[in-house]
C-alpha cells in the first residue's frame, strides 16, 4: 500500500468531487470541490508570497470549515503545519509562533485583535480565519494586492474550468518528513513541539480505516478542538479521507449544544472526551435509575432485560441513533459510569493515546473490549510495560511503532529524555498489560503518591469513587503533609435544583468524606475535603492540569 498521508487527500478529493465535505453547523455547505478551489487559491498565495515546502505556518481559531481548509492547504502544499488551540493566551501564542519559525499566520478575527504583530517579525502575512483577507503583511511587495488577484489568477490557470483532473499535490515521498508540530498544553505545565512525520498521520489513518467502517456522505459532529491530535485525526482528517459531512460546532461546544447537533445531524461515528459522556450519564440516567421502584424492578431478571433496553435505547437516542459506536479517549474514564453503561450493552469503547503518537495506542471494538480496559496496541505500534511481571505489577507504559513522533522542536534534550537507550517511548503513564494484551492504565507516572509504607496510591482512582458522590462536579485528589485532601468542585446546579443552599455544602461534603473512606482501602483514605470556588483548569483533553493545585 503507498504509505503517502497527502494521496489519502488528494484521492478523496478527486473522489467525492460533488458530496458535501464541510458545514458550520446551522451554516454554509462547501463540497468537496469547493474545499478543493479554496486550497488551490490558498497555494497561489503561498506561492508568491515565497513561501516554500517544509515552511511552517500557524493555524490559530475556533473548529470552523476555514480551519480544515487551511490545515489541508499547509500540508497539500508540503509545508508544517502549526496549529495552535484558540484558548492559548497572547504571550504563548506569540512564543509558539516564533519558537516554531513560522512564517504565515491562520487567525481568527477575535484571536487577531489581542496578537501584537511586532512580537511575530518573522511572520511574512498574517491571513483571516474568516475571509482569508491579509489581516497583516511584513514583505517587500504587497501580499494584500496578490490575495486582491487571486480570482483571476485562478481563472488564467485553469481556462477550461477547474476539474478533480486538476488535482495534484505535494507527494510526502519520504515518511519521515515533518508534517505537523503540535505544542501540547498538558499536565505537567511544559509546552513542548510535538513533531509528527508523515507515516504517523498515514499509520492513524490506516488504524481508523480498518476498524471505523464510514462511508462516502456519512455524516460526523466535531466537537472536539481540532488544534489537539485526537480531534484533529478522527474527527477531521479520517472523515476526509473517506468523502464524509463534517459538521463543526464553531462556538464553545456545551453539552446541550453537543445534544442539539447529534439530534439533527445523527452522526455516524462519536469521539468523545469522558467528561461529556459523564455529564450525559448524569444528566439523563442517573436520576432515573435512583427511584427505589427501578431500583426494585432491576433485581427481576426479565423486567431488568427489559429496563436496560429502555435504557440503551435512551442514551443512544440521545447520541443521535446512528451511530457505529461511541469511541471515549483523551483522559481517565469514571469506572462506575463505565461498568453501568456495558451493563446495558450501550456501544461505546475507551482507546489510549497521546499527542505524541498522532494519537493512537490502543483500542478495541465496543463488542470485543474488557471491562476498564483500553484495548489493545493497534496496528502499526507496540506496547510493552517497564515491569519484571507487566500482568500484575504496575509499570510505566512504553510504546514503539510508525505512529510514534520524531522528537519535540528544537528540543533535543527532552527527546532524548522521552526515549528508552531501545528506542522505546516514555508515555508516563502507569499500567497493566494481559496475556492477551489488554492494555489497564492506573494513572500517570508524574501523579503517583508513595505513602510512608511504600504503597502506591493513583489519585485518579479515588477521584473515580468521589465523583459518583451526591453534589460533586468533580474532583482532585492531591498530598498534603502526608495526607490526602481532596479538592471538590461542587455541582451547583443539583445543590440549587434539590434545594440546599452553599451554607449545606459543607456538611454535605464531611458526610460524603466519611461514606467514601468506607469504600476505600486503609492506604488511601481522604484525610479532608476542601470546596473549590471554579472549576478546574484543564487541557484540551479536558484533564485537570494537576501542577497548578500541588499544594
Amino acid at each position: 500500500m503507498d504509505k503517502s498521508f497527502i494521496r489519502l487527500i488528494e484521492q478523496s478529493v478527486t473522489r467525492n468531487w460533488d458530496l458535501p465535505a464541510f458545514s458550520d453547523y446551522k451554516g454554509d455547505t462547501l463540497k468537496y470541490s469547493d474545499v478543493a478551489r479554496k486550497i488551490d487559491k490558498i497555494h497561489t498565495i503561498f506561492e508568491k508570497t515565497g513561501i516554500r515546502e517544509g515552511d511552517k505556518i500557524a493555524l490559530i481559531g475556533r473548529n470552523s470549515s476555514t480551519w480544515a481548509v487551511s490545515f489541508l492547504a499547509i500540508v497539500t502544499y508540503g509545508a508544517v503545519v502549526v496549529p495552535i488551540l484558540p484558548d492559548f493566551k497572547p504571550d504563548n501564542v506569540h512564543h509558539i509562533v516564533n519558537h516554531s519559525d513560522s512564517v504565515a499566520l491562520f487567525t481568527g478575527e477575535l484571536i487577531w485583535e489581542n496578537l501584537d504583530e511586532s512580537k511575530m517579525r518573522q511572520v511574512k502575512c498574517i491571513i483571516s480565519l474568516s475571509t482569508f483577507d491579509i489581516l497583516h503583511e511584513n514583505t517587500p511587495f504587497s501580499v494584500n494586492e496578490i490575495r486582491q488577484n487571486v480570482d483571476s489568477l485562478f481563472e488564467k490557470k485553469y481556462p477550461n474550468g477547474f476539474t478533480s483532473s486538476n488535482i495534484n499535490y505535494f507527494h510526502d515521498t519520504n515518511p519521515d518528513g515533518l508534517c505537523v508540530i503540535n505544542y501540547t498544553s498538558g499536565t505537567t505545565g511544559f509546552s513542548k513541539g510535538v513533531m509528527l512525520p508523515y507515516r504517523s498521520l498515514w499509520s492513524n489513518m490506516v488504524f481508523a480505516n480498518e476498524v471505523i467502517k464510514l462511508n462516502p456522505g456519512d455524516c460526523v459532529v466535531s466537537i472536539l478542538p481540532l488544534a489537539h491530535t485526537y480531534g484533529a485525526a478522527f474527527e477531521f482528517l479520517f472523515e476526509v479521507t473517506k468523502g464524509c459531512h463534517i459538521h463543526f460546532l464553531t462556538r464553545n461546544p456545551s453539552p446541550k449544544i453537543i445534544l442539539e447537533a447529534f439530534n439533527d445531524i445523527k452522526p455516524r461515528v462519536v469521539i468523545s472526551v469522558p467528561l461529556i459522556i459523564e455529564k450525559i450519564y448524569k444528566n439523563n440516567i442517573v436520576k432515573a435509575i435512583e427511584r427505589p421502584s427501578l431500583k426494585l424492578l432491576l433485581k427481576v431478571p426479565i423486567v431488568d432485560r427489559r429496563i436496560k433496553k429502555a435504557i440503551r435505547d435512551k442514551l443512544s437516542a440521545v447520541f443521535g441513533n446512528n451511530f457505529i459506536e461511541v469511541i471515549i479517549g483523551g483522559a481517565a474514564f469514571n469506572p462506575e459510569v463505565e461498568e453501568f453503561l456495558r451493563n446495558i450493552g450501550f456501544r461505546f469503547t475507551v482507546g489510549y493515546g497521546m499527542t505524541e503518537c498522532g494519537p493512537i495506542i490502543t483500542y478495541e471494538a465496543w463488542n470485543k473490549t474488557r471491562l476498564y480496559s483500553s484495548g489493545k496496541a493497534v496496528v502499526n505500534m507496540q506496547v510493552a510495560i517497564d515491569s519484571p511481571d507487566p500482568e500484575n505489577v504496575v509499570g510505566e507504559i512504553l510504546v514503539k511503532g510508525e505512529n510514534v513522533m520524531l522528537g519535540y522542536y528544537k528540543n533535543p534534550e527532552a527527546t532524548e529524555q522521552t526515549f528508552n537507550e531501545d528506542g522505546w517511548l516514555r508515555t508516563g503513564d502507569l499500567g497493566l498489560l494481559d496475556k492477551n494484551g489488554y492494555l489497564y492504565i492506573k494513572g500517570r507516572s508524574k501523579n503517583m503518591i508513595l505513602d510512608s509504607s511504600g504503597q502506591n496510591i493513583y489519585p485518579e482512582e479515588i477521584e473515580a469513587v468521589i465523583n459518583n458522590f451526591p453534589y460533586v462536579q468533580e474532583s482532585l485528589v492531591i498530598e498534603q503533609k502526608g495526607k490526602l485532601t481532596a479538592l471538590i468542585f461542587p455541582d451547583f446546579d443539583a445543590i440549587d435544583k434539590d434545594g440546599y443552599r452553599i451554607d449545606d455544602l459543607e456538611r454535605i461534603m464531611k458526610k460524603n468524606r466519611l461514606e467514601i473512606n468506607k469504600v476505600l482501602p486503609a492506604y488511601s483514605q481522604v484525610a479532608k475535603v476542601e470546596l473549590y470556588p471554579e472549576e478546574f483548569q484543564k487541557t484540551p483533553k479536558r484533564s485537570i492540569k494537576r501542577y497548578l493545585y500541588q499544594g
